[in-house]
This record gives C-alpha cells, sequence and structure tokens, in this order.
C-alpha cells in the first residue's frame, strides 16, 4: 500500500506564486523572546519547497549522479511569527538559468493574512564526483514551464 501525504496545495490567492504549503509553529521554533527564531523558516522554506515537487512529481535525490547544492539564501523579516501560529509558505520557481534554479518563498501568517518573511534561494545543479555544474535538463525545466507559465524567468539552455 502507497500512502502519500502533501502539506500544500495549488493556490490562486496571492499571484504570481500557484503552490503553497502549510506548517505550524512548534514550540522548539522559538527562543527566549516567545518567537520563531529567525534560523527557524528555513525548515519551513524547505518544507513547501520539497512539497512543490512532490506535487509536481519531482521527488527524492538524482540517482545519476547529480543534485542541486544551495548556493544563495537571502532572508527578509517583517512580522514575528509565535509558538502555534499557523503558517502558509508560498513558494515558485522564479528562475532557471543554465546552471541554476530561483526560489521564491513568502511566509504568511494564516489567521490575519500578515505577510511575515520573504526569501530567494538559487541552488545550482552539479555533478556530485567532480562538484562542478552542469546544466538543467530540458524535461526538468519543461515540468516548471507548464506549471509556472509566463511568471517563471528563463535563461538560453547551455
Amino acid at each position: 500500500m502507497s500512502y502519500s501525504l502533501e502539506f500544500g496545495a495549488e493556490t490562486d490567492r496571492k499571484p504570481p506564486f500557484r503552490y503553497a504549503a502549510q506548517t505550524r509553529v512548534a514550540f522548539s521554533d522559538t527562543d527566549a523572546q516567545g518567537i520563531v527564531y529567525y534560523g527557524r523558516y528555513m525548515p519551513y522554506f524547505d518544507l513547501a519547497r520539497t512539497e512543490y515537487h512532490r506535487h509536481l512529481g519531482i521527488t527524492g535525490a538524482r540517482a545519476d549522479g547529480y543534485d542541486f547544492v544551495m548556493r544563495a539564501h537571502t532572508v527578509e523579516y517583517f512580522a514575528p511569527a509565535r509558538f502555534d501560529d499557523l503558517i502558509e509558505v508560498y513558494v515558485r520557481m522564479r528562475r532557471i538559468g543554465s546552471t541554476s534554479i530561483t526560489y521564491e518563498f513568502h511566509a504568511w501568517h494564516v489567521a490575519d493574512d500578515v505577510l511575515m518573511v520573504t526569501a530567494q534561494q538559487t541552488l545550482v545543479l552539479v555533478n556530485l564526483a567532480q562538484r562542478s555544474p552542469v546544466p538543467i535538463p530540458a524535461e526538468f525545466r519543461q515540468i516548471f514551464v507548464e506549471f509556472e507559465g509566463d511568471a517563471l524567468e528563463l535563461a538560453a539552455p547551455r
């Protein structure tokens, strides 16, 4: 028996985002001030990105010796989250380069629809044995082009 639980769904509530995942703030995510410690937002973004991939049928590490590695991560904080708050993290692929992909995230407090945090992550596809960048395969690009449509910025493949 195969069981798959997805913690997100397609949405049209906050264009250009077309996908969002929900999470709840755990006590261990909070600091001495009772708010989410700034570094704990990264797992929220990772969850949203993973669920986005799951939704598009892209899961697990690449078996052929290639995988994406983090190149850059930027975050801006606007409002705090507290223990037990429900957070909805919107995620989209913003850009596909020749060897890199860039995701954009917005984390919203569900109860009052307040934007709390925005982030951007750039990942590079590398040959794991050589630790060098490689071109993103056309079939991977196509999955995101079909889902994101005109909102996706595309660089010419090499």
